[in-house]
C-alpha cells in the first residue's frame, strides 16, 4: 500500500457522530482507550438528533423498575417471532445480552440517561413474546446550554413544537388536548415546564436532540475527541488489517485499536437507492440527515466486505410537501376520522399498522391502476378540528404553501373527481359502517394494543370514527424512510465480514451502516437506535479485551 505520513494517533477512530458513533467513543473513553469521532458534515448527531430518540432494548434496567418483568426468554420469542431466521441465531442473543449491560453502564458512569416510556407497546404486542406496556425508554430532557460552545454545531432537528419541550410519552396525550382531561392535563404540564425552563433562561431539549446533547456532553467530560467538517476518504490498512483512516483533506488518522464504521446509510444516494432499493425510490422522502449518502458501505464494499438487507428502508409513511421536509406519519395515521387510500380510492391495509409494515404494504401493489405510491390521505373536518395532524394543532389551518398539494373538497363526491379515485365513495361509505359498529372488518384497525396508543379513548373503536362532515382533504403520501437499514455484515461483537465469514481485522461497523439485527422487519420504537448503541459498545468492548490479552501475553 502507499506510505502515509501519520499526523494523529488513537486508540479508537469512529466515523460518523449519531448515537452508534458516540457510543463507541464513550465505551472507549470509559475502557481506557483514546477516541477521536470523525464526522462528515459541519454539525454532529447524524439522524439520531432528527429522531424521537428511544432505544428498544430488552430487559434492561428501566423496565426492571417498573415491574415489567421482561425476561431473556421472553424477549428472544418475540425476536424470533418478529425478525425468525433473516438473521442469525447469535447476532439476536449477542443483542439481548449487550443491550441491557449497555443502558446500565451509560447510566451508571456517563449522563446517557433513558426513563421508561409507559404502555408504548411492542410494535407487535400480540406476538409470542411481545410486550403491551411496552419496552421502549426515551431520553431524559436535558438543557442544550450544558453543552457550552458545543451546543452550537449540534444538528437540530426543527420539528414543529412551537417552542415547547415535549417527549414522546407527552405527545401521546397531547394529541388528545381537545378530547380527554388527560390531554388538558398534560398540556399544562408542559406548558408549566417552558414557563419555568424561560424563566430559568434553559433551552429544554428531548428526544433524539436530548440523547446526542446528552452523549456528547458525557464524552466531553471523558476526554474525548470530536472533529466536524472530516469525509474520510480511505480506510488506512497494513497487512490486511484496518489501522486508520485517510480524511479528504489528507490528513491521516491511525487508529490502533481499530476503526468502528458508524456513519449511517444510502438514504441521500439516489443511484444507490434506484440501484437497491424498490422503485419508485426518491431522496426526497427520506427524513436521514444529509451526510448518509453510503460513504460505509463504499469503505466496506473496497475490502471486501459482506453486504445484506440492501434492498430494505427503516419504512416511514410521510407527506412531502414542495420545498419542505417530509413530515413522519407516526401518531397521524391512528386517529380517527381518517383513511388512506390507493390512486382508486381502495383502502389497501390498517392505516394504524406500525410504520414500517405500513411502507412494505405501499410496496406490495401490482395493480398499475391502483397504484399505492403515491397514496391519498382522507381526512374530513371533524379529525382535522379534533386533533393534532402533520405537526399541526387542532383547527390550525394548512399552511399557505400546502394551497396546491393539499386538496380540498366540500363532498366526498367532488373529492372523488378531483383526486380521480372512482371508488373513494364506496370504501369510505363501507368504513363508515365499520366506524359505527367499531369493528373493521377490511383490516382490523384498532384491533392491536399498538393501534390504539395513538387513538381517541373516548370512542368505542380509538382508531375508528366516520368521515362525514365536510369540508374533506386529501394528501398525498409517500414511502418515506428514516434510514436504509442494509449495509455492511457483522458478526455478535460487530466486527466487519467478508464474504466468506472471516472478520476484517481491525474493522467494526453499527447502526444503519451495517445490515439490521432487526433483519426485514422493526419490533419496536428505538429498534433502531438501540442495536445501533449496543453493538457500538460491543465493538469497542472487544478492542479493549484484544488490548488486555496483548499486554497480558
Amino acid at each position: 500500500m502507499t506510505e502515509h505520513v501519520t499526523e494523529h494517533d488513537y486508540d479508537v477512530v469512529v466515523v460518523g457522530s449519531g448515537a452508534a458513533g458516540f457510543a463507541a467513543a464513550i465505551t472507549a473513553r470509559l475502557r481506557g482507550l483514546t477516541a477521536l469521532v470523525v464526522e462528515k458534515t459541519d454539525r454532529y448527531g447524524g439522524s439520531s438528533a432528527l429522531s424521537g430518540g428511544a432505544i428498544w432494548v430488552p430487559g434492561n434496567l428501566h423496565l426492571d423498575a417498573a415491574g415489567l418483568g421482561d425476561t431473556y426468554e421472553k424477549a428472544r420469542a418475540y425476536l424470533d417471532a418478529t425478525v425468525g431466521d433473516r438473521v442469525p441465531a447469535e447476532r439476536k442473543d449477542a443483542y439481548l445480552r449487550h443491550g441491557p449491560r449497555m443502558v446500565r453502564e451509560f447510566h451508571e458512569r456517563t449522563e446517557v440517561r433513558f426513563m421508561y416510556t409507559p404502555g408504548y407497546s411492542d410494535y407487535f404486542p400480540e406476538a409470542l413474546g411481545g410486550m403491551a406496556q411496552g419496552r421502549s425508554i426515551e431520553p431524559q430532557i436535558m438543557d442544550l446550554k450544558r453543552l457550552g460552545p458545543h451546543a452550537a454545531t449540534m444538528r437540530r432537528a426543527g420539528l414543529p413544537t412551537y417552542g415547547l419541550t415535549m417527549t414522546s410519552y407527552d405527545f401521546r396525550f397531547l394529541n388528545m388536548v381537545g378530547r380527554t382531561w388527560a390531554g388538558k392535563r398534560r398540556a399544562l404540564r408542559v406548558g408549566l415546564r417552558a414557563v419555568g425552563a424561560l424563566a430559568g433562561r434553559r433551552k429544554l431539549l428531548s428526544l433524539g436532540e436530548a440523547l446526542i446533547a446528552r452523549m456528547r456532553y458525557s464524552l466531553d467530560r471523558l476526554g474525548g475527541d470530536l472533529w466536524l467538517s472530516a469525509p474520510v476518504a480511505e480506510l488506512l490498512t497494513e497487512d490486511g488489517r484496518v489501522t486508520g483512516v485517510r480524511l479528504d483533506d489528507g490528513r491521516t488518522v491511525r487508529a490502533r485499536s481499530g476503526v468502528v464504521l458508524a456513519s449511517g446509510g444510502f438514504s441521500h444516494d439516489q443511484e444507490l437507492r434506484e440501484k437497491h432499493l424498490p422503485a419508485p425510490t426518491s431522496t426526497a422522502w427520506t427524513h436521514a440527515s444529509e451526510g448518509q449518502t453510503g460513504d460505509a458501505l463504499r469503505l466496506g464494499e473496497e475490502l471486501g466486505a459482506a453486504t445484506d438487507l440492501l434492498d430494505k428502508v427503516w419504512g416511514a409513511p410521510s407527506v412531502c410537501p414542495p420545498g419542505e421536509k417530509p413530515f413522519f406519519l407516526v401518531a397521524d395515521r391512528g386517529i380517527p376520522g381518517m383513511v388512506i387510500v390507493n390512486a382508486a380510492g381502495e383502502r389497501y391495509a390498517n392505516e394504524a399498522a406500525p410504520y414500517h409494515e405500513f411502507v412494505d404494504r405501499m410496496y406490495a401493489c401490482d395493480r398499475p391502476e391502483a397504484t399505492t405510491v403515491p397514496s391519498w390521505l382522507i381526512l374530513d373536518a371533524r379529525s382535522k378540528a379534533r386533533y393534532i395532524f402533520a405537526g399541526l394543532f387542532p383547527g390550525q389551518p394548512f399552511p399557505k404553501g400546502w394551497k396546491d398539494f393539499v386538496v380540498e373538497a366540500d363532498t366526498l363526491a367532488d373529492l372523488s373527481r378531483r383526486i380521480d379515485a372512482p371508488g373513494l365513495e364506496a370504501a369510505i361509505s363501507r368504513f363508515n359502517g365499520f366506524a359505527e359498529a367499531g369493528r373493521d372488518e377490511d383490516f382490523g384497525r384498532g384491533d392491536s394494543v399498538y393501534d390504539r396508543y395513538y387513538g381517541d379513548p373516548t370512542l368505542k373503536n380509538p382508531n375508528l370514527a366516520p368521515l362525514d362532515k365536510g369540508p374533506f382533504y386529501a394528501i398525498p403520501v409517500h414511502p418515506g424512510d428514516i434510514g436504509t437499514k442494509g449495509g455492511l455484515v457483522t458478526d455478535p461483537d460487530a466486527r466487519v465480514l467478508r464474504e466468506d465469514g472471516t472478520p476484517i481485522p481491525g474493522l467494526y461497523a453499527a447502526g444503519n451502516c451495517s445490515a439490521a439485527v432487526m433483519g426485514e422487519t422493526y419490533p419496536g420504537p428505538g429498534a433502531t437506535i438501540g442495536p445501533a448503541m449496543a453493538f457500538a459498545w460491543a465493538a469497542v468492548n472487544t478492542m479493549a479485551e484484544e488490548r488486555d490479552a496483548e499486554a497480558a501475553g
